[in-house]
């Protein structure tokens, strides 16, 4: 990886451009994907422990991805066969058919999105990618080959984006946020006016704080 330069996009790029291949063939992304969400995930190896239990989560939680409108894409730097054959023993063994697609990435693709860590090895890390249905990405997440993804927060964090993109931001934690529960967040006034204005219409610790019932 001497001289290889590390890149990745910034969140509110758009996603780069790959034709690649993967388990359920060759796929060009963010193109194929248009006016889908998706969330674009690497692990460090196939036939590993803490990727196992990844891929298991993710599927398990498929379903309330697809009620999203947003898709899975598996990556590593795996070649396709051992992908094949991986997702071949998790449905033998483990009785878990894993429905989404994997991409086999090169060096130069994982460089591409940041996936390589020279600290941590040759392996990709553990990134996550969540883009929009215009091929924007809205939030990146990285973690180390020993820490496995909790994947309901993967899940929250497609929910509240599309929910922020609706109806205002989103507290901390939510729907469970400690303050004002599963409430959203009024956008704070931009004139004095607003802010007068402010407490009359919704429910505020104060003008700059207001906070309003999901819809």
């Amino acid at each position: 990886m001497e001289g290889q330069e590390l890149n990745m996009p910034l969140l509110g790029d758009q996603f780069p451009r790959m034709e690649v291949k993967t388990t359920h063939g060759p796929m060009t992304i963010p193109d194929d994907l248009k006016g889908s969400w998706f969330v674009l995930f690497s692990h460090p190896a196939d036939f590993t422990p803490v990727c196992t239990t990844e891929f298991v989560a993710f599927q398990k939680r498929f379903e309330q991805f697809e009620e999203l409108g947003c898709k899975l894409i598996g990556m590593s730097v795996d070649q396709v066969f051992s992908h094949i054959k991986w997702v071949e023993w998790i449905r033998d063994e483990l009785k878990v058919d894993i429905k989404f697609p994997i991409i086999a990435a090169n060096d130069a693709i994982a460089l591409k999105l940041g996936m390589l860590h020279p600290g941590k090895g040759t392996n990709t890390v553990r990134a996550v990618f969540i883009v929009d249905g215009k091929g924007v990405v809205r939030l990146i997440m990285y973690y180390p080959q020993e820490v496995g993804r909790n994947m309901d927060e993967v899940v929250r964090a497609v929910k509240v984006l599309q929910i922020a993109d609706r109806q205002g931001a989103v507290p901390a934690g939510w729907p469970n946020n400690e303050l004002i529960g599963d409430r959203i967040i009024v956008p704070p006034p931009s004139d004095e006016k607003t802010a007068n204005e402010r407490k009359g219409k919704h429910d505020c610790f104060d003008w700059w704080f207001c906070h309003k019932p999901l819809e």
